[in-house]
């Protein structure tokens, strides 16, 4: 049978904390997030000087502001993202720290194309409680999930929209700490882009709108490619509307993130559990038909079915069933889970209570 877990994803991170590490270990609440902690202190040693450096050297360099972007992207960005998403869900800081935990939500979200706050409000306020059915303002089961025309339709809606939307949402259902939250991060954001590029339009350019176009761009195909497969017979099932990716560099690097289908069975689930979950509940994924791909990241996933790569998709789909299915048979499968969900009576799972701004 299929090893269906890398054995590195399952290792355990700075058990002990010797020499260079041991100073930071008394900073996160729950000492397997140390690395949440040193990738934090680095990106704020390393992009803020950096940024710095662009608005102070005259002129406009576009070889230091390609420089920056690279040195975003391949370093920080992906990375940052994750550990966003952990820490809006588990609390990283300490209560003697408690003031370190807006660090990573408004002081180093605006260099890693995010406004202030507004991911909690839109993922912990509203995406896990809508569940991507219909109320969920980041659902993907209305579109045809192999259409690059559905994909623009959708990015566009919450790249022009989305804030709008959100803030309608959560003072429709009267969340309002979430509403201020939302609206206040962005406009933040706005007014801050603003203000910097009258002192430095380029550097602005390149710190700030750069980043904030290309991380909503990916951010939305990694969410249309999570719940890119969704079982139109019972949308709601976690093992039905979304998907998990196995034996990645991506799980390796970005905190088991592609165990998408555990995170939404619990979604403060520790991210270095994911794997172990996973394998304890087999199962489940066998009995629920459970979408899961080996040897391919959400990124992938999201141009695959972007340029209908259905049989590289067949090979990578790992069936859980005894006996495999036929190409034909996967193939078939994965395109009936990618037809829209025009309308369907399952509710908002029910859920009650406002998450607190620095996760729980």
């Amino acid at each position: 049978m299929i090893e269906l877990t890398d054995p590195k994803s399952r290792a355990p991170f700075y058990d002990k904390f010797d020499g260079f590490f041991r100073p930071f270990a008394a900073f996160p609440k729950d000492p397997r997030d140390l690395p949440f902690v040193m990738l934090t202190f680095t990106a704020l040693l390393v992009l803020v000087p950096f940024a710095t450096f662009l608005y102070l050297t005259p002129g406009f360099s576009a070889w230091f502001a390609v420089a920056y972007i690279v040195v975003l992207l391949l370093g920080f960005v992906d990375k940052y993202t994750l550990m966003l998403h952990n820490t809006s869900h588990r609390r990283l800081f300490t209560k003697r720290f408690d003031w370190m935990n807006h660090l990573i939500p408004a002081v180093l979200a605006p260099f890693m194309g995010q406004s202030p706050y507004t991911y909690f409000a839109h993922h912990i306020g509203m995406h896990h409680f809508e569940n991507n059915l219909e109320a969920d303002l980041s659902s993907t089961i209305r579109f045809r999930r192999d259409s690059v025309r559905g994909f623009l339709s959708y990015f566009g809606r919450f790249f022009f929209l989305g804030i709008f939307d959100l803030t309608r949402y959560q003072a429709r259902n009267k969340r309002w700490k979430l509403f201020r939250m939302a609206l206040i991060g962005e406009l933040c954001w706005v007014a801050g882009v603003v203000l910097l590029g009258f002192v430095n339009f380029w550097a602005t350019i390149t710190v700030f709108v750069v980043p904030f176009v290309l991380i909503r761009f990916l951010m939305m195909a990694g969410n249309w490619a999570q719940h890119a497969f969704v079982d139109a017979s019972d949308p709601a099932s976690p093992y039905k509307n979304s998907l998990t990716c196995i034996n990645t560099r991506y799980n390796r690097r970005c905190y088991n993130d592609g165990y998408h289908i555990g995170h939404h069975v619990k979604a403060n689930r520790h991210w270095t559990e994911m794997p172990g979950d996973f394998e304890k509940d087999r199962a489940n994924y066998r009995d629920n038909d459970a979408i899961v791909l080996d040897g391919v990241d959400f990124t992938a996933v999201w141009f695959m079915l972007m340029t209908k790569q259905y049989t590289a998709l067949a090979k990578r789909f790992v069936d859980l069933r005894d006996v495999r299915r036929s190409d034909d048979e996967i193939i078939a499968l994965l395109r009936e889970r990618t037809r829209p969900i025009l309308r369907h009576p399952a509710a908002s799972p029910a859920m009650s209570g406002t998450p607190s701004p620095a996760g729980t």
